[in-house]
């Protein structure tokens, strides 16, 4: 008997100090923390009087297209060729949902732009111009070393202009921007960044729809436009 009970007392003592273990554990880690984009403004329609009273175009934007490593509620960060992510910093939605009401919302503010409808939108609604946006990365960067060099918010996307008559591709181009100034572990700081990333890219989509105009049906007969090919440099 004697044996049996003292093995029963080491489980006890085992037992006891796993707990205290997990305990401690709890304690040291870091609260989550969730972030949104977007300005909070409505993204399903966005109308400036000075677009209305000059036939501003009004635009349709379909769900963003992102690379497949974006797609996950962790924000992310590039070191070199890596990639990282953080359990405790993470998007407080579905990312593709949030860029696409972001960027909306930043094209519905251009001077050109009467208002913008995010997918899915009525059966009978009409649109100037849709647009589809890819987004190949979007995320922190950071040194692949042990310097403490400051990191950068890059964002790269890529997109169509389509006429919503026929679907003929209008015009397409490409965006890329870059901030400097991050310091790696600044998650708020990074999504601040990544909001100018992004209303650059809308800035560079509301360039490329000035090119084209106000809009034209397209004629019986009538061979395709030509497609006009948008962009904004490297920075």
């Amino acid at each position: 008997m004697r044996p049996m009970a003292r093995r029963l007392q080491v489980l006890g003592m085992g037992a006891l100090i796993g707990s205290a273990g997990c305990f401690s554990l709890a304690r040291t880690s870091p609260p989550l923390e969730e972030f949104v984009l977007g300005g909070g403004r409505s993204a399903t329609r966005v109308a400036q009087s000075a677009a209305r009273d000059s036939g501003g175009l009004t635009i349709g934007v379909r769900r963003v297209d992102l690379a497949p490593y974006l797609a996950t509620p962790s924000i992310v960060v590039r070191r070199g060729g890596r990639i990282i992510t953080s359990e405790f910093h993470r998007w407080g939605e579905d990312p593709a949902a949030g860029v696409t009401r972001a960027v909306s919302e930043y094209l519905g503010g251009a001077a050109s732009v009467f208002a913008v409808d995010i997918a899915p939108w009525p059966v009978r609604s009409r649109h100037d111009y849709l647009v589809q946006l890819h987004v190949s990365r979007m995320e922190g960067e950071v040194p692949d070393d042990s310097s403490r060099a400051p990191g950068a918010l890059h964002v790269v996307a890529s997109w169509e202009v389509i006429r919503p008559d026929d679907g003929v591709l209008l015009a397409r181009g490409e965006s890329d921007r870059r901030e400097g100034g991050w310091t790696a572990g600044d998650y708020r700081g990074l999504v601040i960044l990544l909001e100018k990333g992004l209303s650059g890219l809308a800035a560079d989509v509301a360039t490329c729809l000035n090119r084209l105009g106000p809009a034209v049906s397209p004629a019986d007969g009538a061979a395709p436009p030509r497609t006009i090919v948008c962009g904004s440099p490297s920075r």
